[in-house]
């Protein structure tokens, strides 16, 4: 059974504790109320229950026997910068950080030895270096600023 997600309202209702949990769940594969209140520390299992119903409701969730298990996999504005690899939310920076940095190592090492007299090969290897710290730093400011369970 597949729910349809109303993109609007849940960019209006997904923040918050309700953020929080609905992260926290991306990362678990079933979540329980009172995990869920243990975990984020809500002061009772009420408060646990209530998001997760609140995220039920917006079709993200569904129940079974107790556990609420994802449904659909939103981006909200918040998250628009994360990938979902398993359990871990990762910066979509992160990829092109590894690609120009394995770049920037390839043609330290290898070109500058080949082609060492032209200096069109050392001005492309500092801008790939560049793009490369640029997209690391990107990467870690992505992280920093992520919603944590």
């Amino acid at each position: 059974m597949r729910t349809v997600v109303d993109r609007g309202k849940v960019q209006a209702e997904l923040k918050g504790n309700t953020l929080r949990v609905y992260v926290y769940a991306l990362k678990r594969k079933h979540v329980g109320v009172r995990e869920v209140q243990r975990s984020l520390r809500l002061s009772n299992p009420s408060l646990a229950q209530y998001h997760l119903n609140k995220l039920k409701e917006l079709g993200l969730l569904k129940e079974e026997g107790g556990e609420y298990e994802i449904v659909s996999n939103v981006n909200v504005d918040v998250m628009r910068d994360f990938l979902r690899v398993g359990t871990l939310l990762v910066p979509r920076f992160i990829f092109y950080a590894v690609l120009f940095t394995v770049f920037t190592a390839y043609l330290g090492s290898i070109s500058l030895r080949i082609y060492a007299d032209s200096p069109i090969v050392l001005w492309f290897t500092m801008l790939m270096g560049l793009a490369s710290l640029i997209f690391w730093y990107e990467a870690q400011k992505a992280w920093r600023s992520a919603p944590s369970p």
